[in-house]
């Protein structure tokens, strides 16, 4: 069977893409994508300061949160959900499973299923990552309302529906 080679996590954050003085925009500032982009890249980084020291990616700790959301998660429907071939969730399973944060553990009603959960150090992984990402996130989103906050995640959830 051959090895399988993981992507090595990103060693910073992905650069902002700032507006610079005097340069024009033309059409980028009429598309709605270019604003999200940019509103991405600056979120990316804020979870790139709450992760720093883990290991973990967005589709990592995605998945960390959903495991443990909902422990025996098989991993088909893992990758599903993240929107990644069978392959990939395999592979971010793998991954996972290789640091310890998460474990398999046979289905006690299908002898052919899988499920995941987290394990004690898993949980404190996820634990601690969440409140730093999420005191990151709290950060950026002061500059919005409780009101505009909550409009905004409305809207976002509208469009990428």
């Amino acid at each position: 069977m051959p090895t399988r080679t993981l992507r090595p996590v990103r060693k910073s954050p992905p650069a902002a893409l700032q507006r610079v003085p005097g340069l024009s925009y033309a059409a980028l500032d009429e598309f709605v994508g270019f604003s999200l982009r940019r509103a991405q890249i600056a979120s990316f980084a804020d979870f790139y300061r709450g992760a720093a020291g883990s290991g973990l990616t967005p589709p990592r700790f995605t998945a960390l949160l959903l495991v443990g959301g909902n422990p025996g998660l098989r991993q088909t429907l893992l990758g599903e959900a993240l929107g990644i071939a069978r392959s990939g969730a395999m592979l971010l399973t793998d991954w996972l499973e290789a640091r310890g944060l998460v474990e398999r553990r046979a289905s006690p009603d299908d002898g052919r299923a899988w499920g995941l959960f987290l394990t004690g150090s898993g949980k404190r992984v996820l634990d601690a990552v969440k409140r730093r990402v999420g005191a990151e996130d709290r950060r950026r989103m002061q500059r919005l309302s409780l009101r505009e906050r909550r409009q905004l995640k409305s809207l976002l959830e509208r469009i990428a529906d």
